[in-house]
């Protein structure tokens, strides 16, 4: 099938998706957000005020994702490509959709292995070790930070995923508890005639949205059954 006629699907990827990577999460139970003041670890001031701080709280993120695996989740969503134009939009900072194969990935809220400099946010360099130091230099000169959108920060990726949902044919909604904006927001977006499938153990309807289906599952077994039934429409 010409990739003109394909329909579109885009996908709103979070922390959930990654989860059953081994990859914590910061708004469930036992989450990373519950030992540490987000204040003191992901903000503009928080950088200003302690930076090794910073660096150290990533670096423990970072080490996590050079140990760790895509799962099934991932890998399903890859094998849509098969049939349809995909388009991922992920909250996480990991890089779990780009090693399970998927070719076009936004990244809202930056990526754990990357970092830029501080003197000019686009500069922006791959990691290939999981330590960042502090002395460690962009090719600028200036000290380098994560490459990750703080809390307080703009999101410059949010205008080119609005156009990604409005376009889109089909919406899924993989292991998000759609309560951080302005990514939640990005539902709004879609058309009302844009099956949206809402697929988390948590799942509930969202505004009044009559075009969303829930599958109260956890992405490993729900986003590989959504994939089979897109996959056998497709044909």
């Amino acid at each position: 099938m010409p990739a003109d006629s394909m329909k579109r699907i885009a996908v709103l990827s979070g922390a959930g998706i990654s989860a059953e990577s081994s990859i914590s999460t910061f708004r469930d139970h036992n989450g990373l957000w519950r030992t540490h003041r987000f204040e003191d670890l992901a903000t503009p001031e928080a950088w200003q005020r302690n930076p090794l701080l910073v660096l150290e709280f990533y670096n423990v993120r970072r080490k996590q994702l050079f140990e760790v695996e895509p799962n099934a989740a991932h890998y399903a969503l890859k094998r849509l490509e098969q049939h349809y134009h995909v388009d991922i939009i992920t909250q996480n900072v990991d890089d779990l959709h780009e090693r399970a194969g998927s070719t076009s990935v936004l990244h809202l809220h930056g990526e754990l292995k990357k970092a830029r400099s501080t003197g000019n946010p686009d500069l922006v360099v791959e990691l290939t070790h999981w330590e960042l130091k502090w002395g460690d230099k962009a090719p600028d000169g200036a000290q380098l930070r994560p490459h990750i959108v703080w809390f307080g920060e703009a999101v410059p990726n949010i205008s080119p995923a609005i156009q990604i949902v409005k376009k889109a044919d089909i919406l899924l909604v993989i292991g998000t508890s759609l309560q951080v904006y302005p990514a939640a927001g990005l539902l709004g977006y879609a058309s009302q005639h844009t099956p949206i499938y809402l697929i988390d153990p948590q799942a509930t309807g969202h505004r009044d949205m009559d075009n969303i289906h829930l599958i109260r599952k956890k992405a490993g077994e729900g986003v590989p059954e959504i994939v089979e039934q897109l996959l056998t429409i497709s044909i």
